[in-house]
């Protein structure tokens, strides 16, 4: 079999083949005619190299460039893209550093194709050079600026998403909220009502004879440090992929947020945690690296930006450590949820089972456990 034209990043450093299909001119052209603001496509400019939909930057009709995305309709319906569109607009009316969400001339966001397979979002393309395309998951900020300014702008995200009172996401694959760890009075139960609402999930993680055991003895000792914590925190609806590489840059100055698929209600400082979690530890390279893939430095220098615009609290302050180990588990059961009943690919979901665990795992071994005292300074 010849390799594809198009590869995607795969869950380690080495590129994959793509489990959708890339956009083509003729599709992206029938799509877009039903838009104003675009008119038609004429040229596909780019071709993302994320994996989980198929995404382009496309040169419209009309002369613009804008940006689409499709997702298979088992992974985005158009009620639970509608969700997401909602959150930008909100973010948008009050003067967000985000993309807009483009319509068809009836109002409608999401496009979907003719024989209902597929659903589409088109966005503007947002202020900004995008510097980290190419970077895969975990990658590092090319410098301390980069990871300042990046927790500025999340701090500006925040404060432009209050007062959006919309509920949690519905259950679709691949969403990064703060469910099953966040106000709960059993967070074990509250994993098995997560799984026995994804059916795919539910079957996979009942092969694994002691994941209830392995939440309980990794990550509940850190749950039952936060637990004080979460009634002060007030819920948010959040970002909750603030990578390096979901960042337009002018410099050494982030300008726009971009992909809010995983977005949901959730709590700020979680996203602050999310923010840590993806760009100052190469998890990919950890074992390879050893201390050289940890970016202590970084992470403080994005608490600092953040509390530059927006100070946390002593709640937020005292949640953040014991918020770190625990902010990836609801992505990585959605992700492993995906896997397991989407793309049915049995290496990945594996290995998004390790990543629910043994990133937490990480955090109670003494090289995590000083990572989160040395991140977490005393207030000058």
């Amino acid at each position: 079999m010849s390799a594809s034209p198009h590869l995607v990043h795969g869950m380690g450093t080495e590129p994959a083949d793509p489990d959708w299909p890339p956009l083509t001119l003729p599709e992206l052209d029938a799509l877009l005619a039903a838009f104003p603001e675009a008119g038609g496509a004429r040229e596909v400019r780019w071709r993302s190299p994320r994996p989980l939909s198929a995404a382009a930057l496309v040169r419209a009709a009309r002369g613009a460039d804008v940006f689409v995305k499709r997702h298979h309709i088992s992974v985005r319906t158009r009620e639970s893209l509608a969700e997401e569109h909602g959150f930008l607009r909100h973010l948008a009316a009050n003067h967000a550093p985000v993309v807009r969400v483009l319509t068809e001339a009836g109002g409608e966001s999401v496009g979907v194709s003719d024989d209902g397979a597929w659903t589409y979002e088109v966005h503007s393309v947002g202020e900004g050079e995008d510097v980290y395309r190419d970077a895969i998951s975990w990658s590092p900020f090319h410098s301390l600026q980069h990871a300042h300014s990046a927790g500025r702008i999340l701090a500006k995200l925040h404060d432009c998403a209050r007062g959006y009172d919309a509920p949690n996401r519905s259950v679709v694959p691949l969403t990064g909220g703060f469910t099953i760890f966040g106000d709960q009075t059993d967070p074990l139960s509250a994993a098995e009502k997560f799984a026995a609402a994804r059916p795919a999930l539910a079957v996979y993680l009942e092969r694994k004879a002691d994941w209830r055991g392995a939440l309980e003895r990794w990550h509940l000792p850190f749950y039952e440090r936060l637990q004080p914590q979460l009634r002060a925190l007030p819920p948010l609806w959040t970002h909750n992929d603030l990578h390096a590489s979901n960042l337009l840059w002018h410099g050494d100055e982030a300008a726009s947020v971009i992909d809010f698929n995983l977005a949901d209600r959730a709590y700020a400082v979680h996203d602050l945690a999310l923010a840590i979690e993806r760009n100052a530890i190469e998890w990919v390279e950890l074992a390879g690296k050893g201390e050289r893939a940890v970016h202590a430095d970084a992470a403080r220098a994005l608490i600092a930006g953040y509390e530059e615009v927006r100070r946390l609290t002593d709640a937020e302050r005292a949640a953040l450590p014991e918020l770190l180990p625990l902010c990836h588990v609801d992505f990585a059961l959605s992700e492993l949820d995906y896997f397991a009943g989407v793309t049915k690919n049995e290496a990945n979901a594996e290995l998004a089972y390790r990543y629910l665990i043994d990133h937490t795992f990480w955090f109670a071994s003494e090289g995590g456990s000083a990572f989160l005292r040395e991140i977490v300074s005393p207030r000058a």
